[in-house]
């Protein structure tokens, strides 16, 4: 189980979050950040400071926003960053890219 980052975060990326993070589990995309579900601590911290309400627990999160579970799993893998689990957040695990429902999101 994991916080999930969710679209409000999609051009928004606030940051309070990667501050808040004590394990920054919390990793910067091009559009979005993203959670990494086998890094977070579900400590709930992100949560509590997400000025616009992006971030959900993976258990109750709106079925409407669902498919972020994946996205924030995928943007990790081989289709996206190949990082893998880096094991906290460094300079070295920023990109320009993200995850393809990311990428194609309308502009708001």
């Amino acid at each position: 189980m994991a916080y999930v980052i969710t679209d409000p975060c999609i051009d928004v990326k606030d940051g309070d979050c990667t501050v808040a993070c004590p394990v920054d589990c919390i990793y910067e995309g091009g559009r979005m950040f993203y959670i990494h579900p086998g890094e977070c601590i579900n400590c709930g911290l992100c949560l509590s400071v997400c000025p616009v309400d992006a971030i959900s627990w993976d258990e109750e999160i709106p079925q409407s926003r669902v498919q972020f579970k994946a996205v924030n799993q995928d943007f990790f893998g081989p289709d996206v960053t190949n990082w893998g689990s880096p094991g906290g957040w460094d300079k070295n695990h920023t990109t320009n890219r993200d995850h393809p429902l990311v990428a194609a999101y309308e502009r708001a």
